[in-house]
């Protein structure tokens, strides 16, 4: 492969995720490849390299990824526990990054790392929200800032998955499933989250013990709209991601899948996604390919770390909720002015 004039990338994590994010890139995007891997798994890591060739290393330290020869730019899909330590790694490098959700796993942590993104004097960080990346989800995006429907009252969310992993807990229904819906209803509705409360029916009989299956969460924003999200991890037929906005002139709604619709047998019907793999696989090929574009030409745009910090403290307040069944207020800071639209471009 011929790496002049391309962006080497180190990809952090080379599980289900990050060994997706590096065929990705060797395959799908044009104008970047991938220099260096890193997992604490030295034999995935190599096996997944192997994919590659022999220009892109395997290492088991991230810090060893990021300084390997021909790096940059980091791509982490490491579990959120290590976001941190390697975004931290990443700024003090000053390389630019796309980091898979979450940013950090706490608020805190997320307000340190936002600190040294600072400090640093220019973004560069991306979040991987890959939602505000989705077709219909910009369509939706579009149709509410024309403001045609007038100004949004509630939105409707469904957010469904055939089976959960073994595991998974009740707290990752909000920090893993609906920390997306947060991050898109604040997207879409430009309107900060200001309180979360949990709603827990009898769990489904075809939850796993001890995980309390379907929820329904509830937002409150900044602007006064409502947005119900449904969380149902063992629905056992399918993966579903739905929206519904409720607009003072009118609604609109996405997610659901009208694709081949079949009549046959006195039947009619198409297909369900099984997993968030194929029904966001297009979103994720446009995030990469726009955030390869933006680093080659000196920019950072999409989520950004403060996407993040409001993302975890909405997440921190919908775990209080869970836990005590009251309503939770979700606490912020002011957005600093780092953090406006108008940062987005790097002073070089």
């Amino acid at each position: 492969m011929n790496t002049e004039n391309s962006l080497g990338v180190a990809v952090l994590g080379t599980g289900r995720m990050g060994a997706d994010h590096v065929r990705r890139i060797e395959r799908l995007i044009s104008g970047a490849h991938v220099a260096a891997v890193a997992d604490v798994d030295e034999v995935r890591a190599k096996e997944v390299a192997g994919t590659v060739g022999p220009h892109c290393a395997a290492h088991t330290d991230p810090a060893a990824a990021m300084d390997a020869p021909g790096v940059g730019a980091v791509l982490i899909a490491s579990p959120g526990a290590a976001h941190e330590e390697q975004l931290l790694a990443a700024l003090e490098r000053d390389l630019p990054v796309l980091c898979e959700k979450p940013l950090t796993p706490d608020p805190q942590g997320a307000l340190r790392v936002m600190a040294a993104e600072e400090a640093l004097g220019h973004r560069r960080i991306q979040v991987g929200f890959m939602r505000r990346f989705d077709r219909e989800y910009r369509e939706l995006k579009g149709l509410l800032a024309s403001g045609a429907h007038g100004r949004p009252l509630m939105l409707h969310c469904r957010h469904r998955n055939t089976v959960s992993h073994p595991l998974f807990t009740t707290e990752m229904l909000i920090n893993d499933s609906v920390v997306h819906e947060m991050d898109a209803a604040r997207w879409l509705l430009e309107q900060e989250l200001t309180a979360v409360t949990v709603l827990r029916p009898t769990p489904s009989a075809a939850a796993p013990e001890g995980l309390g299956d379907p929820q329904l969460i509830i937002f409150e924003t900044s602007g006064g709209a409502l947005v119900d999200v449904e969380i149902f991890v063992n629905c056992g037929f399918g993966y579903q991601v739905q929206a519904e906005a409720v607009c003072e002139h009118g609604t609109a709604r996405i997610g659901d899948a009208h694709g081949l619709l079949a009549n046959t047998a006195g039947r009619w019907g198409g297909e369900i996604a099984d997993d968030f793999t194929g029904r966001f696989a297009d979103a994720y090929d446009h995030q990469v390919r726009e955030w390869v574009d933006a680093t080659r030409a000196g920019r950072v745009t999409g989520p950004s770390a403060w996407d993040g910090y409001a993302a975890a403290a909405g997440c921190a307040a919908g775990v209080a909720a869970q836990r005590s069944g009251q309503r939770t207020e979700v606490e912020m800071i002011e957005r600093p002015a780092f953090y406006s639209p108008v940062s987005y471009v790097r002073t070089n």
